[in-house]
C-alpha cells in the first residue's frame, strides 16, 4: 500500500550540532519542483576593454559594440561575428558603469567589476565588497557539490589594482583562482574513481589539516605588523575557501556523478601554450561542471589588467603586432585593427563555450537556457570607466528576452546585477550601490 506524501520544496534535514542541509529534489515535492532545472551564473572577464575604433580611422565595422542596424536588428561587428549563431540567445548592454569606478584608479576596474566596490581606503584592511558570483554561490551551494568555481589565466589573487581573480568573498576578500585544466578536472570529476571509504578518509584528513593550519595561522596573525596581517588575511580567506569545498565534497560523496563523455577534453593545455587550446579546455570544463550540476556559480578571468600575466603576450602568439595592453592604447588604424582582431579571437572562444552549453540538455531545455552568462570588461577603451563593454547570454528559461542591443543612457552596473539576481530567484532587495532593477530591458521577470 502506498501513501500520498507531499514534501515542501524548502524542506531541510536536521543533522548533528543543529546543522541543516537542504533536501535534494524529490518526486514527492511535486512536478512543479522536479521539473525545475538548475539556475546557474557564469561571469567571464577580459581586461583592457574592447576595441571601439576612432571614427577617423573608418573601421566602424570592427567596433565591439554594434555600430549599425538592418531591418530593425543590430548588425554584429566583425570582431563579434562568431557569436551571430546565438543572436536570439544574447544581448549587448550599453551605457553601464560603476559610480566608484569613475573616481578610482582605472586599474582597479577588475577588482570592482563583480562588486561595484566602494573607493579604496588605505586605512581599511578590506576595501572591497561581495562579488556577484559569491552571492549566487551563497544561495545555490546547498544544491551542488562545489559552492563555486573560481578560475583565472594566472591563478592566485594577484594584488590590489592588478588582481589575479575577479571573485570576492561575502566579506570582500579576494578568492584565489585556479588556472590548470588538469587540477580543475581532478577537483571536479576525479573523486568517483576511488572507493567511497577511501575518499571519505582522505577528505577527513584534509579537513583536519586545514583546520590545524588555520588555527596556527590565526595565532601567528596576532603577532604580525599591518602589512603582514593583510597578507595573512588573504591566506586565511584561501583556507576558508578550501575548507568549504572539502566540506561540500563530503556531503555529496555517496551520490554518483552524472555519466559524461570526457574524451574531448585537452587536460594538457597550458597558459604557456596555444591560447585557443587553453581557453577551450577551460570552457569545456566549465560546461561539463554545469551539465553535471557540480556547481552553479563560476567566475573566469581571461586576462589581467595593465600588461600583467602570461595572456598579455597572447596577441603576439596570434601574429598580431603588440601585446594586449599595448594594443588597448592604440589610436592609429593598424593598431586598432589588431586590437579588434584580438576581440575576434575572444569571440571565437566564447562561441565555442556557448555551443557547448547549448549542446548539453537539462530536463526543460539546454544548459545555456538555464544559465546566465555575463561577459565583459571593467573598462571600455584606454582605461575609461564608462560604457563598459557587456554581453549577456542565455537564461531563456529565466525570462531573459534576447536579440537586442540595449542601452538607456548611463546605467549603474549594479542595477543590472540586481536584475540578474532576481532572474535567478535570489530575492535580495539590493546589490552594492544599486538603486533598482533594469526597467524595459532584457530582464522581463526582474
Amino acid at each position: 500500500m502506498t501513501t500520498s506524501l507531499k514534501i515542501d520544496r524548502r524542506a531541510f534535514l536536521q543533522g548533528l550540532g543543529g546543522v541543516a542541509l537542504a533536501l535534494p529534489v524529490l518526486d514527492a515535492m511535486g512536478a512543479a519542483v522536479t521539473e525545475q532545472a538548475p539556475r546557474r551564473f557564469c561571469a567571464i572577464y577580459t581586461a583592457n576593454g574592447m576595441s571601439l575604433p576612432r571614427s577617423e580611422n573608418r573601421i566602424d565595422e570592427w567596433s565591439w559594440f554594434p555600430s549599425a542596424e538592418r531591418d530593425g536588428e543590430f548588425v554584429f561587428g566583425k570582431s563579434t561575428e562568431p557569436l551571430s549563431a546565438f543572436r536570439k540567445q544574447l544581448s549587448f548592454m550599453g551605457g553601464l558603469y560603476h559610480p566608484s569606478g569613475l573616481k578610482s584608479d582605472p586599474h582597479t576596474c577588475s577588482d570592482m567589476w563583480l562588486t561595484g566596490a566602494p573607493l579604496y581606503n588605505p586605512t581599511r584592511a578590506v576595501y572591497n565588497s561581495a562579488g556577484l558570483d559569491q552571492v549566487v554561490a551563497q544561495h545555490t551551494k546547498q544544491y551542488c557539490r562545489q559552492p563555486s568555481l573560481v578560475l583565472s589565466i594566472d591563478a592566485g589573487t594577484g594584488f590590489l589594482s592588478r588582481t589575479g581573480t575577479i571573485s570576492y568573498s561575502l566579506e570582500g576578500r579576494p578568492i584565489p583562482a585556479e588556472n590548470n585544466p588538469r587540477r580543475v578536472f581532478n577537483r571536479l570529476f576525479r573523486g568517483d574513481r576511488a572507493s567511497l571509504q577511501s575518499q571519505r578518509d582522505g577528505l577527513q584528513r584534509r579537513i583536519k589539516l586545514v583546520d590545524a593550519v588555520a588555527a596556527s595561522a590565526q595565532s601567528l596573525d596576532q603577532q604580525l605588523g599591518k602589512s603582514d596581517r593583510e597578507r595573512m588575511d588573504q591566506y586565511l580567506t584561501s583556507l576558508d575557501e578550501v575548507e568549504s569545498r572539502l566540506i561540500a565534497s563530503e556531503r555529496w560523496i555517496d551520490i554518483p556523478l552524472k555519466e559524461q563523455d570526457y574524451s574531448h577534453l585537452n587536460l594538457d593545455a597550458t597558459s604557456e601554450g596555444e591560447p585557443a587550446e587553453y581557453y577551450r579546455a577551460m570552457f569545456d570544463l566549465i560546461a561539463l561542471a554545469f551539465d553535471a550540476d557540480i556547481t552553479r556559480s563560476v567566475a573566469f578571468m581571461l586576462n589581467r589588467e595593465d600588461g600583467m600575466g602570461i595572456s598579455d603576450t597572447f596577441p603576439l602568439k596570434l601574429g598580431l603586432a603588440k601585446t594586449h595592453h599595448n594594443l588597448s592604447h592604440a589610436t592609429d588604424k593598424d593598431g586598432q585593427m589588431d586590437f579588434a582582431k584580438y576581440d575576434l579571437f575572444l569571440s571565437q572562444q566564447l562561441a565555442h563555450f556557448f555551443e557547448r552549453l547549448d549542446g548539453y540538455q537539462d530536463r526543460n531545455g539546454s544548459v545555456l537556457d538555464n544559465t546566465i552568462v555575463l561577459f565583459g570588461s571593467g573598462a571600455s577603451t584606454t582605461h575609461t570607466n564608462r560604457n563598459l563593454p557587456t554581453l549577456i547570454a542565455g537564461g531563456a528559461n529565466m525570462g531573459l528576452a534576447h536579440g537586442t542591443y540595449w542601452r538607456n543612457g548611463e546605467t549603474r552596473m549594479s542595477n543590472m546585477y540586481l536584475s540578474i539576481l532576481r532572474s535567478l530567484e535570489i530575492g535580495q532587495e539590493s546589490f552594492s550601490d544599486s538603486t533598482s532593477t533594469l526597467s524595459d530591458s532584457i530582464f522581463k521577470r526582474a
